[in-house]
């Protein structure tokens, strides 16, 4: 392990993410709301360390080997995390322990939008931002390590993706230089940010929560700067935007590269896995739809539908935004939805869960599996787009479904021996490990009333569905540690 390398590139991100509390600083100091000096302080902390950490060692030069790597990804998250806490932590409003800091901001990070404030309709104006932004950073920080340093280290979905021919096996950046990468997918990124928040303004939001909604929507994230979520608004024409870039950000920015690029959207209804993705989300809305049409949740054919279709995309795309609570929804509709979550969106997007490619992959070897019980010596490629899929691929695929199903699995029961209600327990993991925010039980609107322990563990499955596995159980691996 190269420590030096490590604290440099750590240190440049401190550094970095320091900037990012001059915003909510500078608008407590318009705003007068009394919290510019936890901002400013944690500036100043944030700073002092990433130069702390730079200075040693900045003329130093190591190239980066792959297991430095893996320390350097997962440090993204948990160290910017633990930074991010520092303004919350420093307010008194919201007065909040070190633990509620740190679940909320990795929750942010991550663009899970697992909160455990209550009032959110009352916090400083800068807090409220402040919380949105931090969704857009994980949401772009995904978006580039995912794309650009993902596929140097061996790992991610990002393995999948090549640019020119979307498909399920793609090894080519999306341009010759992992910078250029970098600026292209940010380019789109914030483009797409700017699009959705001019949605929003037009569709009747105020400036303030146009911009902040649209950090969260971009970023598949899911906070809200109000309680009710989009509910708050009772406006279709919101709900409306919200679900067209949800829809969008749950696609892989590499083909919104390449529409941009060829200014053609011909490329998104060639690719499988957007084909997929798309019949999953009308699937279960028109089930949905039905059931609460004939349960009559609902006294307007037209409600039914609007409800229906919001909350199917967002928790299909691990959003989590709402506009009515779908947990009280009749029969199994509330376990349906969480179980949607696990699907996610597409590889190489802000979404969470297991992503839609794997999903149709397993789908596919299980049918490969049935038809070979028949014709024992039959050899039957697994295609997609057209492509024959490598065996290397599935048996990646059945790696990271075996390891998902035993981290829910383990987490769930570590939830259980804190002594969290069952159903609170699965459903929380669940929202957690795919990123979606919202859960049943007890963390339906909210997760402040789950014990210290709970919120730790839920905070490590946060950064575990973050991070597709892998990256971070690899470093409890004693070969990772070997020299």
């Amino acid at each position: 392990m190269r420590t030096p390398i490590i604290l440099r590139i750590l240190g440049v991100l401190l550094m970095v993410f320091s900037s990012t509390m001059l915003p909510p600083l500078i608008l407590s100091l318009l705003a007068g709301d009394g919290v510019s000096t936890p901002f400013l302080t944690a500036y100043l902390l944030t700073l002092a360390t990433g130069l702390a950490s730079w200075l040693p060692v900045r003329r130093l030069q190591f190239d980066l080997r792959f297991r430095d790597g893996f320390l350097v990804v997962v440090l993204f998250w948990t160290v910017l995390a633990a930074f991010g806490a520092l303004p919350l932590v420093l307010t008194t409003h919201p007065q909040m322990s070190v633990t509620d800091a740190f679940f909320e901001s990795m929750s942010g990070l991550t663009t899970t939008g697992a909160t455990v404030l209550t009032g959110i309709d009352d916090l400083p104006l800068s807090i409220r931002y402040y919380r949105q932004q931090l969704q857009w950073l994980g949401g772009m920080g995904i978006i580039v390590l995912a794309v650009a340093v993902m596929p140097m280290l061996g790992v991610g979905g990002m393995q999948l993706y090549r640019a020119e021919t979307p498909g399920p096996v793609k090894d080519t950046k999306l341009t010759p230089r992992i910078t250029e990468t970098a600026k292209a997918l940010w380019y789109i990124y914030l483009g797409l940010t700017v699009l959705c928040a001019v949605g929003y303004w037009i569709a009747g939001m105020s400036i303030f929560d146009a911009v902040s909604h649209s950090f969260a929507t971009i970023a598949i994230g899911g906070f809200s700067t109000h309680d009710a979520s989009i509910g708050f608004f009772d406006n279709r024409a919101i709900a409306s935007v919200a679900m067209i870039f949800m829809v969008i950000s749950g696609i892989n920015f590499s083909l919104h590269f390449v529409a941009w690029r060829k200014k053609s959207i011909s490329s998104y209804f060639r690719d499988s896995e957007v084909l997929v993705y798309l019949s999953i989300l009308l699937v279960v809305f028109l089930i949905v739809y039905f059931v609460l049409l004939s349960a009559g949740t609902f006294d307007r054919t037209a409600d039914v539908f609007w409800h229906s279709l919001f909350q199917v995309i967002s928790v299909g795309t691990t959003t989590g935004f709402t506009t009515t609570g779908f947990h009280w929804w009749p029969t199994f509709i509330p376990i349906m939805l969480i179980i949607l979550s696990a699907v996610g969106g597409c590889a190489g997007s802000t979404a969470g869960g297991m992503k839609v490619i794997r999903v149709a992959l397993l789908y596919k070897q299980g049918r490969r599996e049935t038809a070979k019980l028949v014709h024992p010596n039959a050899l039957i490629p697994i295609k997609f787009n057209g492509k024959p899929v490598p065996e290397h691929v599935i048996n990646a695929v059945w790696g990271f479904f075996s390891l998902y199903v035993l981290s829910y699995v383990v987490l769930s029961l570590l939830m259980t021996a804190v002594g969290t209600e069952l159903v609170t327990a699965f459903s929380a993991v669940t929202a957690c490990l795919n990123n979606l925010g919202p859960g049943l039980g007890e963390v339906a609107a909210n997760y402040a009333s789950l014990s210290t322990p709970a919120k730790w563990i839920l905070s490590f499955a946060m950064l575990l569905g973050r991070l597709e596995l892998f990256t971070l159980l690899v470093l409890f691996s004693s070969a990772f540690w070997r020299n």
